[in-house]
């Protein structure tokens, strides 16, 4: 599954600094506004663990870790839903991204100049959020006089439904509510899936900090954590200063690097952790002699569906799915073993994939 998050924020809080250490890329990481004006887009490879076990045993010939894209969208600024800074031509990047990952500053430093001349964290978050709530009143705004009279009219119950759920929405977001905060049914996501509204999309807080301080919890970040807390949003703390000087290191190196700070996890891993359960992704698994591959799906995908993820042929021409739980393969060394002890599923079209579960589908096209 292509998936992407978008990395946001006012200018000069970090963003191109966090999508080096993501991508290694060398993005342009510049001390003024607007350093990055077209977006840069960066894979990044998500190591996990169990498939390294996985190919302990298997010792494929070749391995495919699952990939997360981000795309580093330039400092938007108080006015963008106006044609401020670069205006709607960030925003228009943003409609295209799963996630959105708003880096926010949460660090002193007299030598980074701040685009609105203090550090205030939830300023800071309060003009992006405005700016994306204005920039989806104004899609509203334009499409609610084109189906008021057919939706009066009751010309079709598509458009009667729709007006309706435009005219919620528009009534939430001058309220200052995001849409992801309001509870639409299956069949209104349907409808207004086109519009790609930016406060629909699911959004993450990815706290900024000094590197001396990536242990701790400065005012700045408790701050930010009971907003996020109260607006039901996840928050993350970084140090993209160290990220961008651990991603130059083998794991080796790395590993130790992190211990030496006190650091458990990298911010990038808790960063793609969180970002997962935010968009509600698991991943299952192939095993074999030339390849083990890690499969991103999403959470109540059904068998056929996930076997579509490696090739339609798979879903149209679905029979069975082979499943090994990820602990039964590693307790018993190897498919083989697991099967021989009982271990292995056979599964049919409206088996709900769990995540790390090991699959071999059988299918006929």
């Amino acid at each position: 599954m292509g998936l992407t998050a978008g990395i946001i924020g006012l200018p000069n809080v970090g963003k191109s600094t966090l999508f080096n250490a993501i991508t290694k890329a060398n993005v342009l990481s510049a001390n003024y506004p607007f350093a990055t004006i077209e977006p840069n887009v960066g894979y990044v490879e998500i190591k996990d663990e169990r498939l390294m076990k996985i190919v302990e045993i298997v010792k494929p010939r070749n391995v495919v870790f699952a990939s997360f894209s981000f795309t580093d969208i330039a400092g938007l600024v108080k006015g963008a839903s106006k044609g401020e800074g670069l205006g709607n031509q960030f925003l228009s990047h943003i409609r295209e991204v799963d996630a959105i990952c708003q880096v926010v500053r949460c660090f002193d430093d007299p030598d980074v100049i701040h685009v609105s001349g203090k550090i205030d964290p939830l300023d800071d978050i309060e003009t992006i959020n405005l700016e994306l709530t204005f920039a989806d009143l104004e899609v509203i705004e334009k499409r609610l006089p084109k189906i008021e009279k057919k939706a009066q009219l009751k010309v079709d119950s598509d458009s009667e439904l729709e007006y309706a759920v435009l005219k919620r929405a528009k009534e939430a977001l001058e309220k200052g509510t995001s849409l992801r905060n309001i509870k639409f049914s299956d069949n209104e996501l349907v409808l207004i899936k086109g519009y790609n509204f930016l406060t629909l999309k699911p959004m993450i807080y990815v706290l900024n900090v000094d590197e001396n301080e990536v242990n701790t919890e400065n005012d700045y970040v408790k701050m930010v954590r009971e907003y996020a807390t109260n607006t039901n949003t996840k928050a993350v703390v970084i140090s993209a200063k160290i990220e961008e000087e651990v991603c130059e290191l083998d794991d080796e190196d790395r590993l130790m690097f992190l211990s030496e700070l006190g650091i458990v996890e990298s911010g990038l891993e808790k960063l793609v952790r969180e970002t997962y359960d935010l968009l509600g992704l698991a991943t299952y698994f192939t095993a074999g002699e030339k390849e083990a591959k890690a499969w991103t799906f999403k959470k109540g995908m059904k068998a056929p569906e996930c076997a579509g993820i490696i090739h339609s042929d798979f879903e149209k021409g679905f029979i069975r799915a082979e499943v090994i739980s990820y602990d039964d393969f590693i307790a018993f060394g190897g498919l083989q073993k697991a099967k021989e002890a009982g271990k292995m599923r056979s599964e049919g079209k409206e088996y709900i994939f769990k995540d790390g579960d090991i699959v071999l589908f059988r299918f006929n096209v």
